[in-house]
């Protein structure tokens, strides 16, 4: 089966029947990239100027209600890169609620980013090197074991797609990487929060989860060997994916939208799918 799962929507506020909702829900939770081609994220006019240049700087542009807009630089306009995030966050809340509405009491609302570096050829550690193979796992804001839901846009002016590499399934990538990850030493937890390395305690799932991470990343023999499929998502585009447990890679692309939300376990329709249960069934105990 394909690892992109084609909606055809065109709204973010279209109504969307049962059918379409059930079909979608196990799309994502199956481990797929739920793709909408023909839903774009449209741009005011004055928002156009935050596409100019960008060749330098950084990656991502973030922006949080508590904390405002953070990483821009002395080119960027603080105030209209605030209202172009927030919106983009409302539309991706309208879309979920059209496409997951089981979803909707229970999301989260994470960071909004705007992506405005061409990724091919930009210098980095492998850590941060976006275009090997991985799964997200963060390392300052622990999950707990909530789930990543993220919304992208590309909004490229000039039709510059943003491709896409997809690897392993998750339960493939667990079972290589799993048995050589570290345990987590007692009180690990607890220094990093007290050093505010962590905005919350890092649990064994998040320790596990940054293991895999790491290691995918680390494997060079594994990114080349491993199964995977390329996919360019053009300007105009939209996709959803839990990318916790989607093995992706961006590997070219610059002036990207996106959205993430958390999701706890509990209110996915099978919560055994989820990267939590399937590292829980591998190493037989609870990391929550």
């Amino acid at each position: 089966m394909s690892p992109l799962v084609d909606v055809s929507l065109n709204r973010w506020d279209a109504r969307c029947p049962a059918a379409q909702q059930a079909a979608t829900k196990q799309a994502l939770e199956d481990g797929h990239v739920v793709w909408l081609p023909g839903l774009g994220f449209d741009l005011r006019q004055e928002e156009h100027a935050l596409l100019d240049g960008a060749t330098g700087g950084a990656k991502n542009i973030s922006w949080e209600p508590r904390r405002g807009v953070r990483g821009h630089g002395p080119a960027h306009d603080a105030a209209l890169l605030a209202a172009l995030m927030q919106r983009y966050a409302r539309q991706s809340r309208t879309l979920l609620a059209s496409l997951l509405p089981a979803y909707l009491p229970h999301l989260q609302q994470g960071r909004s980013s705007f992506r405005p570096v061409e990724i091919a050829g930009r210098a980095t550690s492998w850590r941060k090197d976006d275009t090997r193979l991985h799964v997200d796992s963060f390392p300052a804001s622990p999950t707990q074991g909530r789930r990543i839901l993220r919304v992208f846009s590309n909004i490229h002016p000039h039709g510059a797609p943003r491709v896409w590499k997809l690897g392993a399934p998750f339960a493939q990538v667990a079972q290589r990487f799993l048995p050589s990850a570290a345990r987590p030493w007692p009180g690990a937890a607890a220094l990093l929060q007290c050093l505010h390395i962590t905005k919350s305690r890092r649990t064994p799932y998040d320790h596990y989860m940054l293991q895999l991470h790491d290691a995918m990343k680390a494997d060079l023999a594994y990114q080349a060997q491993v199964e995977q499929h390329m996919h360019a998502f053009a300007p105009g585009q939209t996709w959803i994916v839990f990318t916790d447990v989607v093995s992706h890679a961006a590997l070219r692309g610059q002036h990207a939208l996106e959205q993430t939300w958390l999701l706890p376990v509990k209110a996915m329709a099978e919560p055994g799918k989820s990267p939590l249960a399937m590292l829980e069934r591998q190493l037989k105990r609870p990391l929550t």
